[in-house]
């Protein structure tokens, strides 16, 4: 049966509206579809930072130097008269009294001959450098050898011109030696020298251990740390949050909807990457230490630093794990 003229206009109409209809859903999809994306843009575009509560705090400056670890009380031995060294009865290391014989010397001369000149221990102490060999040619200024007292040992540094001015007496240091690397001993500066050497530039410290320890010996090198002025007061500040360009220093700051302020700020001493803060910051307020040169200032930011923290906290220890 043929379809007449009028039914097939109908049909016509009926198919063009479907796909009208059809079109306008696809297109609504779409639009939401980028609204979506375009809102999930934006939620994602806020830069990703990590704070710091501005804290006042106190930082302990430092001088590191070397050393070196001798008898508090040492001295040289010298023979009374020239001659060979005939004989030798003491070794390296060894204990003497002050009166003890340690070596000999003979003064004879061809064609003369005389009694062994005997040298004696001025202290009572030990040998602290190999005596002089048996047959050495000697005179008045020969050194034969050095007694010193083990038992108290010192520490000798040397400190540079710049940092005379925080030299004194009692100051606080940490001595490492290379013999125990894992170990730290405690001393204190107890002799400041009254110059500075003009070659060197440097001014002489003496330190003293705050106990004795058998494992320390004379003659050891020793790395000092010697603790001098210490900065209070000040709030204080990772030295990454700071940024400097030609004119300022500057942090930013987030508020509790997490927009970002810049601030001017002057800073202070600068210590093992910790800085002082004295103007434009307040204790307690957050400070961006991490991810700033993505900030700008009037953004909003994602802070992630309490997830990071709550997400450590969850995480069950070690010898919790073991035991799950």
């Amino acid at each position: 049966m043929k379809m007449n003229k009028k039914s097939l206009t109908v049909l016509i109409i009926i198919i063009a509206v479907i796909v009208t209809l059809a079109s306008v859903f696809v297109i609504s999809l779409t639009s939401k579809k980028s609204i979506s994306n375009a809102k999930r843009k934006r939620a994602t575009s806020n830069p990703t930072v990590r704070t710091q509560t501005a804290e006042i705090l106190s930082l302990q400056d430092y001088v590191l130097t070397n050393g070196e670890v001798e008898s508090q009380r040492s001295v040289a031995v010298y023979p009374t008269m020239g001659g060979k060294i005939a004989e030798v009865d003491v070794t390296l290391g060894s204990h003497v009294n002050k009166g003890d014989v340690i070596a000999k010397v003979d003064p004879s001369e061809p064609g003369t001959r005389y009694a062994l000149n005997p040298i004696e221990a001025p202290i009572s102490g030990s040998i602290l450098t190999i005596p002089s060999k048996i047959g050495t040619t000697v005179t008045v200024n020969s050194e034969i050898t050095m007694i010193g007292d083990i038992e108290n040992l010192q520490i000798s540094a040397s400190i540079p011109e710049r940092y005379v001015s925080e030299l004194k007496t009692g100051l606080k240091a940490d001595i490492f030696l290379q013999s125990y690397p894992d170990a730290v001993f405690e001393a204190f500066v107890s002799r400041v020298s009254p110059v500075v050497d003009k070659l060197s530039r440097t001014k002489e410290i003496i330190l003293n251990f705050s106990k004795k320890d058998t494992r320390i010996n004379a003659g050891m090198f020793a790395k000092v740390k010697l603790y001098t002025s210490l900065y209070s007061g000040e709030i204080v500040v990772p030295s990454d949050a700071v940024v400097s360009d030609d004119e300022y220093s500057y942090v930013f700051v987030i508020d509790e909807n997490s927009i970002a302020e810049k601030r001017n700020v002057k800073t202070g001493k600068l210590i093992d990457a910790k800085i002082q803060i004295l103007e434009g910051l307040y204790a307690g307020e957050k400070v961006i230490v991490e991810g700033m040169l993505s900030v700008s200032d009037g953004i909003k930011v994602n802070d992630i630093s309490n997830s990071a923290l709550n997400q450590e906290e969850s995480e069950p220890s070690s010898d919790v794990k073991n035991n799950l």
